[in-house]
């Protein structure tokens, strides 16, 4: 049982909530290829090892997803009513692009060209993992978007991180 606030939820006593970390860098091979980086594919749940879903970030980016995160998301999004125009089209643009992926012999994944295409993801990429997902960017597109940190970090932290438990104005 895990406590979040004043809800319980029940895991399965063989389920482990991921929090990935790390940036590593990559290449794409002549067949469209990424070799997952050993020390990430530890941090992976043993469920999911060899099972990836990847599809379109909400930014320039694709988003890949062990399995059983994939579903977790998916069972999230599933929730949405849809008869809601928004809900469908956010469920739509949400799934576009999904692709279950898996891992060969040698620790690859073959990515979809369309969504390599998407990203601008030629030959040079980082993976970004963070919470439950790892980010996929083309390497030029990521340096772009460091170099555009915020100015005051400190303010924004404040800003989204800083409201107190319970407030009325507190950030979900």
């Amino acid at each position: 049982m895990v406590k979040c606030g004043d809800i319980s939820l029940y895991l399965p006593p063989r389920y482990k909530m991921t929090n990935f970390l790390g940036e590593y860098e990559c290449k794409v091979d002549a067949k469209g290829r990424i070799t997952l980086p050993s020390s990430l594919k530890r941090q992976v749940n043993n469920a999911s090892q060899d099972r990836y879903v990847i599809h379109r970030g909400f930014e320039k980016c694709l988003v890949l997803y062990p399995f059983n995160e994939w579903e977790a998301t998916s069972a999230e999004i599933n929730k949405l009513n849809l008869y809601n125009k928004k809900n469908r089209e956010f469920a739509r643009q949400f799934h576009r692009g999904a692709t279950e992926l898996e891992l060969d012999g040698t620790n690859r994944l073959l990515m979809p060209k369309r969504l390599l295409e998407y990203a601008g993801i030629g030959k040079d990429l980082i993976l970004f993992a963070y919470s439950n997902r790892i980010e996929v960017w083309a390497k030029d597109v990521y340096e772009n978007w460091l170099n555009e940190e915020p100015q005051d970090l400190s303010a924004l932290a404040e800003e989204v991180m800083g409201k107190k438990k319970g407030s009325e104005d507190e950030i979900s």
